[in-house]
């Protein structure tokens, strides 16, 4: 710790007494503060340009990358000594970045850019390009970019539209504008929530779901009340798990997300509205099963 402090001190001793100038190079070596932004790094910037990644994509519960992949690369904690120690050219960090730490890079010399949480695929796919060509590797983005337009098209799911509520930690649910409402609809389900004007991060206690329940629940989280025992008494009502990290990041993590929802709508089988004996079956589906076979599919339906 007392390394670190003078290492800080000594770099902001220096700066003081003359005033930095970014360079922008054609490969620029990188630290990301950014879990979204690691993932896409990760495929399409070499890897010995990734310096060092967010210290929440070593963490199983918040990673929006495969783990051992994740952890290929160095992790910090997102600390301006930690960085400067590491002597990166850019530093690519989230929109909520302090504006006292990004002062501080940049008064060091380090360049900043700074990416939201995307909105839409479009909103991704322009995230992915910036980040390309920050990296100087633009035609690996196109390749990633081409990747996830070829599965949205082999995940794309038409007909009836089973209203889907999809629950987050917290009791709260995604807003209508979400990336991963977006991919929800695309995959054949239609927005419970959105149907009722909850916004983005609204509250939905289990007795509003209880009162008026979705044809599907897709629980992303691990708390009570998104598994309480009694979601599984709701006689019309199929109950599966989304792993929490597909909801929240765009680039390669779409194409996991696309696929789990395909394969969750493939599972729930005929519309609602379908006759008595082709109605939908119950159960959870954990975040391990895969796309079956319609024969088996349909073996697992109850009549109710």
């Amino acid at each position: 710790m007392v390394r670190r402090l003078a290492l800080l001190g000594a770099a902001l001793l220096a700066a003081c007494a003359q005033p930095q100038r970014v360079e922008q190079t054609a490969r620029p070596t990188i630290v990301s503060l950014n879990p979204c932004a690691d993932a896409i790094l990760a495929e399409v910037a070499e890897p010995a340009q990734v310096l060092a990644i967010s210290h929440y994509s070593h963490d199983p519960r918040s990673t929006s990358m495969d783990l051992a992949e994740a952890r290929r690369f160095p992790a910090t904690g997102g600390t301006v000594e930690e960085v400067l120690a590491l002597g990166p050219d850019l530093v690519v960090a989230g929109s909520f970045l302090p504006p006292a730490t990004r002062a501080a890079f940049e008064r060091l010399g380090v360049r900043v850019e700074t990416f939201g949480v995307p909105g839409s695929v479009a909103e991704s796919e322009a995230q992915i390009r910036r980040l390309a060509a920050l990296t100087g590797q633009e035609e690996r983005g196109e390749m990633l970019i081409a990747r996830i337009d070829e599965v949205l098209e082999r995940t794309r799911r038409g007909g009836e539209r089973p209203s889907a509520l999809l629950w987050q930690q917290g009791g709260i649910v995604a807003g209508p504008d979400a990336l991963v409402t977006q991919l929800l609809e695309h995959t054949g389900f239609a927005s419970h929530s959105a149907a009722r004007g909850l916004g983005q991060g609204a509250y939905l206690p289990l007795e509003q779901v209880l009162a008026d329940p979705p044809d599907a629940i897709l629980s992303a989280g691990g708390e009570r009340a998104l598994a309480h025992p009694i979601l599984q008494d709701l006689p019309e009502t199929y109950h599966a798990k989304l792993d929490p990290y597909l909801t929240f990041c765009g680039g390669p993590t779409i194409i996991r997300a696309s696929e789990r929802l395909a394969a969750l709508r493939d599972a729930l089988g005929p519309s609602p509205r379908a006759p008595q004996g082709e109605r939908k079956f119950k159960g959870s589906v954990g975040p391990e099963e895969r796309l079956k076979p319609e024969a088996e599919a349909s073996s697992r339906r109850t009549a109710v």
